[in-house]
């Protein structure tokens, strides 16, 4: 929701800054999203005089002009194309150092076909005041020329955008926050001026309502002769700060009411209507095209506005394109009608339709304006358009009962926390509507028709606590049991914080990203099991089934700003068919090293830099790392490169963890630069630990010294190294403790399809040290168990 100071202004008496305005919104707890001052990206444009155009010496379709600026310097040289350029034109010049709103291009003093030219005269499109931009804006003889433009064309009017929740539909119109801010004690609301306008004869058009239980009320005037022209400056002015493109007078009308008093309403072209105009429901397989230009079709349960021939109108939704006003329309209908909200919030659901009468709608309206909305409707329309007002015709009854609420005022301090003087509280909630009425100690609260989110005590509790600060609640500790706390923390939750410890340590940067993706980022993936049907943007509509997307997402935004080296990993959930699975997704892209004159050249992450990584964090999170296995992860359409990437598995089927590098066209489809090293561990599959004893023996220092012997076999070129040392490390497991692969060769002296894998194999004796013999045969039990793999002893 938007508004202006000056529109606040309009209901609130008081002096008072953006500031202030800003500072109780929040405190009473209406969120501040953002200020913005349209005067700021108009600095450097001013009202400037056209004293002479000449014809340019070197183009056809350029002007010289001089242009007096107004503040008694002498005048400028300016270059110009517009067609309309002439000496006494009054129009908006842009000064050297002036920013274009539209394109964002800074002015200089620069030569245009050898003419130097000190400024632009602009249009209204570069100055996004309108779509125009056949010539320059022309402005009245009598503007004040020297004039800041934004000074002049009164866009210095801060606008405010608040975040209003869902329970405050009474705040969806700029009277609504001027109640909340003068209950607060900022300014004064001021009454609002509701006309009394009798009419003349019967409306020519029929209204009435035949569908009670969604529109229980149906009110309405015709206006003959009116004059559809343009809104007034300062109403279209008001409507473009918030957002709404001026349209017509009419047209404007409507919205300004919406937007100044939270009231929706609709005005029909009557040339365009034949026969009634009733609130119905529609007939299934009916449609309708609507003001955005699209075409819906509608079932029975919902409600439409229609004549003897067609649907004009998705009640509370939308209006129909072919019914609405023209800059030819002299007879007016206003429709001014209650709708029910959960009616209005489901049909909008259905049809993926949303409008700003339908987020006003489905909060719900006050039911008990409708005759002081049409007034003020009508009154609009008389002093813009003109016209004959006829008398109001009201079909049905709004749902207008008074609600009563019992509330004892002790409740503020008990239930909110703050001792709040009853006089006090008196005061807040009379000046946001309620009516109180006071009996043996006790209150009878009065709830106001547009505060539907009032219930009980408690909502009343809230006004009161929320108006008066929710800073003024003191902070009181919870009370402390004697001993020391059991630990609360969870076997998974405290992986999950030796992992971000561990990543945190290797230099990797947490991420936190969207559990909902787009579905052109989830489709290199195979798609997402599951997806919304009214996601709040088409960006978070499925759930994500891997953690690479966000973490890809954010890589290359980082490259865009420049990073060289990037390292994020992130904790979360994995969303597929059958569950959510905790994972940890590791993600490494640019510079590993960056370049000097020690280190030389620049070096990139490969799949290596993943496996370690993807092993120490297994490890932290308490995983067998020394007995997995590494396996090739590459399927058909996968996301990995082939040959760069593998998985890391406990047994053929317990698949604990993926690394490597990830597929070029994936990198591309992300516009990531470069080889991009991954790695996705499945915290779920890890085994969990022992739930007896300690999982691993405490540990001794060994009395002897340990032997290190070498050995360098010859093996097939499909053997892995991986096999090969486990299968010497399971040699003699009592005296082997440890084997690691130290080199690889392959060239000349090895055969064809072969390659030399050398071994260092760890042995640690006990109780005595190992006799010769004793070596030998543990050398022999070595060799034995690298043949039964493939692999002989080198000669």
């Amino acid at each position: 929701m938007k508004i202006t100071l000056d529109w606040l202004k309009e209901h609130l008496d008081g002096e008072f800054a953006v500031a202030d305005v800003v500072a109780t919104l929040n405190r009473i707890g209406h969120e501040v999203e953002g200020v913005e001052n349209p005067a700021e990206k108009l600095a450097g444009f001013r009202v400037a005089r056209v004293l002479t155009a000449e014809k340019h010496p070197q183009a056809d379709k350029l002007q010289v002009l001089t242009v007096d600026t107004g503040d008694g310097s002498a005048p400028l040289t300016v270059v110009c194309g517009a067609p309309n350029a002439r000496a006494g034109l009054i129009g908006v010049l842009g000064l050297p150092g002036a920013v274009v709103p539209a394109n964002g291009m800074e002015l200089k003093v620069a030569a245009v076909r050898g003419v130097e030219s000190n400024g632009m005269m602009c249009s209204s499109r570069e100055l996004e005041l309108g779509d125009d931009h056949d010539g320059i804006i022309e402005l009245p003889a009598d503007a004040p020329v020297g004039t800041p433009f934004a000074d002049y064309s009164g866009a210095g009017d801060p606008v405010i955008d608040i975040s209003i929740t869902p329970n405050r539909q009474d705040c969806m119109g700029v009277r609504g926050i001027a109640r909340d801010l003068a209950a607060a004690g900022l300014g004064t609301l001021k009454p609002l001026d509701v006309p009394t306008i009798a009419g003349e004869g019967a409306p020519a058009t029929e209204i009435r309502t035949d569908d009670p239980e969604t529109c229980p009320a149906f009110f309405g005037r015709t206006i003959s002769g009116v004059t559809n022209g343009q809104a007034p400056e300062w109403m279209r002015r008001r409507l473009e700060a918030v957002g709404q493109r001026a349209i017509s007078a009419l047209v404007d009308i409507s919205n300004y009411v919406m937007f100044d008093l939270g009231r929706p309403s609709h005005i029909y072209d009557r040339a365009k209507l034949h026969g009634a105009l009733v609130a119905r429901r529609a007939k299934d397989g009916e449609t309708v095209t609507t003001l955005n230009g699209k075409d819906y079709a509608l079932t029975g349960s919902m409600t439409v506005i229609a004549d003897e021939r067609e649907v004009h109108d998705i009640a509370g939704i939308m209006g129909g394109e072919h019914s609405g006003c023209s800059e030819t329309t002299s007879d007016v209908l206003i429709e001014i009608a209650y709708f029910t909200p959960e009616r209005i919030a489901l049909t909008g659901q259905a049809l993926g339709l949303t409008s700003d009468a339908r987020s006003r709608f489905e909060r719900g309206v006050d039911p008990a304006f409708l005759d002081d909305a049409t007034a003020i409707v009508t009154q609009h329309i008389l002093t813009i358009c003109g016209g004959t007002p006829s008398m109001v015709t009201r079909a049905g009854t709004p749902p207008a009962e008074v609600k009563t609420v019992d509330y004892d005022p002790a409740l503020s301090a008990t239930l909110g926390g703050i001792d709040i003087d009853p006089a006090r509280q008196r005061e807040i909630l009379t000046a946001l509507g309620f009516t109180v009425i006071e009996q043996g100690g006790r209150w009878q609260v009065q709830v106001p028709s547009w505060r539907r989110d009032i219930d009980g005590a408690p909502d009343l509790v809230e006004e009161v606590t929320r108006i008066t600060g929710f800073d003024a609640i003191a902070s009181v500790p919870l009370p402390r049991s004697d001993g020391v706390a059991k630990p609360t923390a969870t076997a998974e939750q405290l992986t999950e914080r030796r992992l971000r410890r561990a990543a945190a340590a290797a230099g990797f940067h947490e991420a936190v990203t969207w559990s909902f993706i787009a579905e052109q980022e989830v489709a290199p993936f195979g798609g997402g099991d599951w997806t919304l049907a009214n996601p709040i943007s088409e960006d978070l509509k499925v759930m994500r089934p891997s953690l690479l997307p966000g973490l890809l997402a954010a890589a290359a935004r980082n490259q865009k700003r420049g990073a060289d080296s990037i390292r994020l990993f992130e904790i979360g959930r994995r969303y597929l068919a059958d569950a959510e699975h905790p994972t940890l997704a590791v993600l490494m892209a640019g510079d590993k090293r960056a370049r000097g004159w020690q280190a030389g050249k620049a070096a990139p992450f490969d799949a290596f830099d993943a496996k370690a990584v993807a092993l120490a964090l297994l490890d932290a999170a308490g995983a067998p790392a020394d007995r997995l296995q590494v396996m090739d992860a590459v399927s058909e359409g996968s996301i990995w490169h082939p040959g760069q990437s593998a998985t890391l598995r406990l047994g053929p089927k317990a698949v604990l963890a993926e690394f490597g590098a990830l597929h070029p066209l994936l990198t591309r489809h992300f516009d990531v630069d470069g080889p991009v090293m991954a790695v996705q561990i499945f915290l779920d599959a890890i085994p969990a630990k022992r739930a007896s004893g300690p999982a691993r023996a405490a540990f001794t220092p060994p009395a002897l010294q340990s032997v290190r012997r070498d050995f360098a076999f010859l093996a097939p070129t499909s053997l892995t190294a991986a096999d090969l040392v486990r299968a010497v490390r399971g040699a003699d497991k009592a005296s082997i403790v440890d084997a690691r692969l130290f080199d690889r060769f392959a060239g000349q002296g090895v055969p064809d399809g072969q390659v030399s894998l050398a071994v260092e194999v760890e042995l640690q004796p006990l109780e005595k040290s190992f006799a010769e013999a004793e070596l030998k045969a543990i050398a022999d039990k070595v060799v034995a168990a690298a043949a039964k793999v493939g692999a002989a002893l080198r000669g």
